[in-house]
């Protein structure tokens, strides 16, 4: 389905029925990137909700960098909750959707029913990772130079993206990316959340997450340092799991997805009943997250 926000109008996947469960995409993917997960979870009886982020597949692609902060990407998530009239979620994010998960539960607790986080941490625990997360985190900062990034990563028929990712799905990648707009659409969430100065600027502190959290890391990642993952544990207030993958590289869903299955199924399992019947609060999406305008830091 299509669902209108405020500013965007969001690609959503809606399938199945019992406990609700919103799968969020990072770059430079869309929900397709969830193709394995999907299918388990409606059969243990789970209501799947996966959009495209703005900016990215079939999602509306704004065309200013501020469109992408991160008040309008929780506002985004609380949105389609909104239109969908689903009280409270258990979320699961990938890479920029585990930084916008980490977020929403941070700020709009009363609509988080669990946290599981692939790949990335909270914020702050990606700050405090240290010079080997600073090193991985190299490409960051050539994202921040419109025109400049976009050439790097598509020229010579996406060579460097190819190779420097090694992304599974490198082909459907390129397709999508090689429209001009689309590619620098999915580079504005970094060029609107990461200044360059982010590492050595006072970060945003964000209340600890009160709800029961997962977070599951990958030994092959490009990206993130397993420091940047279990140092989660000390800004998480609920119940807290750190699950290891190792020999699966970033994209643990498309490489190793009979383990994320078991992993997300007996930790969803275990707070299945958590989900609220209230009805939503009477509030516009954008005003739960008001004054967040420089979000934390996340990365890939």
């Amino acid at each position: 389905m299509r669902i209108e926000l405020d500013d965007v109008t969001l690609k959503v996947d809606d399938i199945g029925t019992g406990s609700p469960v919103m799968l969020l995409h990072g770059w430079p993917d869309t929900a397709d990137l969830w193709r394995h997960q999907v299918p388990a979870l409606v059969a243990d009886h789970y209501r799947v909700i996966a959009p495209d982020l703005r900016g990215f597949g079939e999602s509306s692609r704004p065309a200013e960098v501020q469109a992408y902060e991160m008040s309008h990407m929780v506002g985004d998530v609380i949105g389609v909750l909104d239109h969908l009239s689903i009280p409270q979620v258990h979320l699961v994010g990938h890479d920029w959707g585990a930084a916008i998960s980490w977020t929403t539960a941070a700020l709009v607790p009363d609509r988080v029913a669990s946290l599981t986080a692939l790949s990335v941490g909270h914020p702050a625990a990606l700050r405090a990772a240290g010079w080997a997360q600073r090193e991985k985190s190299w490409y960051m900062l050539l994202f921040q130079f419109p025109g400049v990034a976009e050439r790097w990563l598509s020229g010579d028929g996406f060579r460097n993206l190819r190779e420097w990712s090694r992304h599974p799905d490198i082909e459907a990648v390129v397709e999508r990316l090689a429209d001009p707009e689309a590619l620098t659409a999915s580079l504005n969430l970094y060029r609107a959340i990461l200044p360059p100065t982010w590492l050595v600027e006072p970060p945003r502190e964000l209340p600890p997450v009160q709800t029961p959290a997962m977070g599951i890391w990958s030994s092959g990642d490009l990206a993130l340092t397993e420091e940047a993952m279990t140092g989660s544990a000390a800004h998480v207030a609920g119940p807290w799991r750190y699950e290891r993958l190792d020999g699966a590289g970033h994209w643990m869903q498309l490489e190793a997805p009979e383990a994320v299955n078991a992993l997300l199924l007996d930790f969803l399992g275990q707070h299945r009943n958590r989900t609220s019947t209230r009805a939503s609060p009477d509030r516009p999406p954008n005003q739960v997250v008001a004054g967040l305008t420089a979000a934390p830091p996340a990365v890939n």
